[in-house]
Formats: C-alpha cells, sequence, structure tokens
C-alpha cells in the first residue's frame, strides 16, 4: 500500500480540514519512523474506518515504534500487551478481584480499555488467549458474569505478529482473522532508509523516548471525528459497488483458494475505497481505489489451497489474477 497518489501537503489545505489534521500526524510520525510511508497509510485508514489493522514483519522493522509514536501524535489514550504463551485471557480483558475489605468482587479492568490497543506479537500466544480479543474486536465490549462493559468510542486493535515459519508463533484462526480490517506487511527499509535510520540514532535518538525526538499530539479524537465524518460522505456509484462484489465472489470461486473473502471482506473494502478516495483529496470513489486497497483487505481473509502453497504460490499472487480478470466499471 502506497500514498494515494494526490494527497496534499497540509500546507495546501484548509485548516479545518480534516485531511490537514491527518497529513499533520503523517509529518510528526516520520519524526521517529524513517520511511514505511504506505503502512501509516494503512494505520489511517484503519483510524478513519473504525477498523483493526494486523502489521506482519520480521523482527526489527519498527513496528512497534510506528503505532506507538501514531498514538503519540494522535493524543489517545494507548496500552500495550506483550503476548506470550503464558498470557490468560483475563490479562488481556479483566477480571473480576476478591475484595477482602468489601467481601466482594469488583471487575478490574484490562489493557484493553484504551483507544488504541498494541498487541505486541499476537501470534505468540496460544489460540485460548487470542480468542479472548473476538468479542473486543466486534463488539467494542468486553462481557463478564454477564455484564457488559463498553470500550471506549475510538478504539482499534493495532497487532504485530512475526512471519509464521518463525519459532514459537501460533497462526491466528480465521474468525479473528477477519476481524482484522487490514493486513499490513511491513518491509524491509531500503539502502536509503536505512542510512536514515543509523543517522538518527547516531544522532541520539532514543526510540523509547518519544518526547525527546520531538514527537507531540497534533491531533485528537474530534479532528477524528470530522474526518470520519468526512469519509462517511464520500460516493460510490451502484456499479462499483456490484464490482466489489464481484472481486468477492471471484475469491470464492477460484480453484487456488479453499477459502474466499466472506460478506464481512466486502464490507470492508467499500469502506477502506472510500477512506483511500478521500485521503486523495476527492469525494467520490474511483475503480482504482478499490484496486488501491483490495490486497491489505483482502489477502489475510483469503486460504490457499495445501497444493498452491507447496507450488510457491501466494495470496496476493492470486489477488492480482482476480483483479486482472474480474471486469472494472467504467
Amino acid at each position: 500500500m502506497t500514498r494515494p497518489a494526490g494527497t496534499a501537503e497540509p500546507t495546501a489545505l484548509a485548516p479545518d480540514d480534516p485531511r490537514a489534521a491527518l497529513e499533520r500526524l503523517r509529518a510528526e510520525v516520520a519524526k521517529a519512523v524513517v520511511g514505511q510511508d504506505g503502512v501509516v497509510t494503512g494505520l489511517l485508514i484503519a483510524l478513519l474506518c473504525r477498523g483493526h489493522v494486523l502489521l506482519e514483519g520480521v523482527p526489527g522493522v519498527a513496528k512497534t515504534l510506528l503505532i506507538r509514536t501514531v498514538a503519540t501524535a494522535l493524543d489517545l489514550g494507548s496500552k500495550r500487551i506483550q503476548f506470550t504463551p503464558d498470557l490468560m485471557p483475563g490479562d488481556v480483558t479483566g477480571s473480576l478481584i476478591f475484595d477482602p475489605h468489601t467481601a466482594a468482587f469488583t471487575f478490574r479492568e484490562g489493557p484493553v480499555f484504551t483507544n488504541l490497543l498494541l498487541a505486541d506479537e499476537i501470534n505468540r500466544t496460544p489460540p485460548k488467549t487470542q480468542s479472548a480479543l473476538l468479542e473486543v474486536m466486534e463488539e467494542r465490549q468486553v462481557s463478564v458474569e454477564g455484564e457488559r462493559r463498553p470500550l471506549p468510542e475510538v478504539f482499534i486493535v493495532a497487532a504485530t505478529q512475526n512471519p509464521i515459519e518463525y519459532e514459537g508463533t501460533y497462526p491466528l484462526p480465521e474468525a479473528q482473522l477477519d476481524r482484522f480490517l487490514l493486513k499490513l506487511t511491513v518491509p524491509m527499509p531500503t539502502r536509503e532508509e536505512e542510512l536514515g535510520v543509523l543517522r538518527a540514532h547516531h544522532a541520539g535518538f532514543d526510540p523509547r523516548d518519544l518526547a525527546a525526538a520531538g514527537v507531540r499530539p497534533v491531533a485528537d479524537a474530534a479532528d477524528l471525528a470530522a474526518a470520519r465524518d468526512a469519509v462517511g460522505r464520500v460516493y460510490l456509484a451502484e456499479p462499483l459497488l456490484g464490482y466489489i462484489v464481484d472481486l468477492c465472489r471471484a475469491t470464492r470461486e477460484t480453484p487456488a483458494l479453499e477459502l474466499g473473502a466472506s460478506p464481512r471482506g466486502a464490507t470492508a473494502l467499500l469502506g477502506t475505497a472510500k477512506a483511500w478516495a478521500w485521503l486523495a483529496g476527492r469525494d467520490h470513489v474511483l475503480p482504482d481505489d478499490v484496486k488501491a486497497v483490495a490486497r491489505p483487505t483482502l489477502r489475510h481473509r483469503l486460504r490457499l489451497r495445501p497444493e498452491m502453497e507447496l507450488e510457491g504460490v501466494t495470496v496476493d499472487a492470486v489477488l492480482d489474477t482476480v483483479l486482472a480478470t474480474v471486469p472494472t466499471p467504467r
């Protein structure tokens, strides 16, 4: 995922334009994270669509730093969970604690009660603990002993994971993967970007101290709410609705896949395409907007047939074929 073409710089936008706040946020993130502009765009789309995002990449490519920096620049509450094999569901959602002074149980909130939850290395914990996030991600609440406890209005899960071929990992089940709006692949930096990282560290940059790096809040929940309202007003023509449905149905019919995109995937593609178009400065969606976000929106919802994996076929390659064969609306 690259930055939408035509995205205006903050100085070219009116001060009250919600896009200006998000472009300020993008510039602020760049103070701590070199490169990864496409991943930043994906995080912005997740925030605009009230969706969750899964970042996959090898250790050391700044996945955690990126999420922490976005939370700081957006002036939202954030908490971090380091997922480990011995983590329990109550460590994620919270649990009832007996108070001997009152002889009653009280609920102690878990780290999910925040705005931006960093679920670090989510695939290093067993499925039982992974499943603790299912209700949290879908219904944005925690149920304990029949009582529902709602999460904040602004709430997203930003999870990181290492590729499943690394030792000590547990693949996420399809039910949980489908609850992520986007799966973003965090690439290795280019040579110039890596030089920029080394120059920053040589000059004294400490990734544990974002304040010292000059990262400060430049947008808030009100800016985000205004941006979400603007995205909701983006126009999408009826033929494009059919195009989105046809793309998702094609993934269910291709012989290379044993699991295609669900209707949730189609609604996700609708939302991400509108957010992409809005970030590009348009009030309507083009077919190219749908194509631009199709891979990160759908790749984690598809499952290859085993024989295709043995042949080295990738999900992204199958999606490329689908995008090339499904007729594009004129």
